[in-house]
């Protein structure tokens, strides 16, 4: 199975357009608000560390988020929405055999949401590996969910076999 969540490129970049055009309206009413405040520059700085805080918020939750389980490997790439064909830098990638895989789990915090990867190689060393899934909507969560239940019953019953 193959997905991805690249149509909501789009919404994040209107998002920041918006958090842009907002500061800079801001920016204009901002003569308003010091003739009737004690301290403008306490205002000010409110103002802009809340900006920041809503602009840093949404570039770490805004990611790209790709999964491939056709053939013998599981695919799993994460990296940066904008800026993501010339500079790499937030990219995480994850290649697996699929019998290498022996549990996963989907968390959801209050914003963000994680798809951890619980791996565990022919020598029994285990790692977990996680990512980023706030932006997948609910539908291709579910469809991924399925297709890792499904490699872990057949990685159980090969195990078994193998007993």
């Amino acid at each position: 199975m193959r997905t991805n969540n690249s149509k909501v490129k789009n919404t994040i970049i209107s998002v920041y357009f918006m958090l842009i055009v907002l500061a800079i309206t801001f920016l204009f009413v901002f003569r308003t608000f010091t003739y009737n405040v004690a301290n403008p520059m306490l205002l000010f700085i409110g103002i802009a560390l809340g900006f920041a805080l809503l602009f840093f918020l949404v570039h770490f939750v805004s990611k790209f988020f790709e999964y491939d389980s056709d053939g013998l490997k599981v695919v799993i790439t994460n990296r940066g929405l904008l800026f993501s064909d010339k500079f790499n830098y937030r990219e995480h990638i994850l290649e697996f055999d699929k019998n290498e895989l022996y549990a996963f789990k989907f968390k959801n915090y209050f914003f963000y949401k994680t798809l951890t990867f619980y791996l565990k190689n022919s020598k029994g060393k285990k790692t977990v590996e996680t990512f980023n899934t706030t932006l997948v909507n609910r539908r291709k969560r579910r469809y991924i969910r399925q297709s890792l239940s499904k490699i872990i019953k057949a990685n159980k019953k090969a195990l078994q076999n193998n007993e």
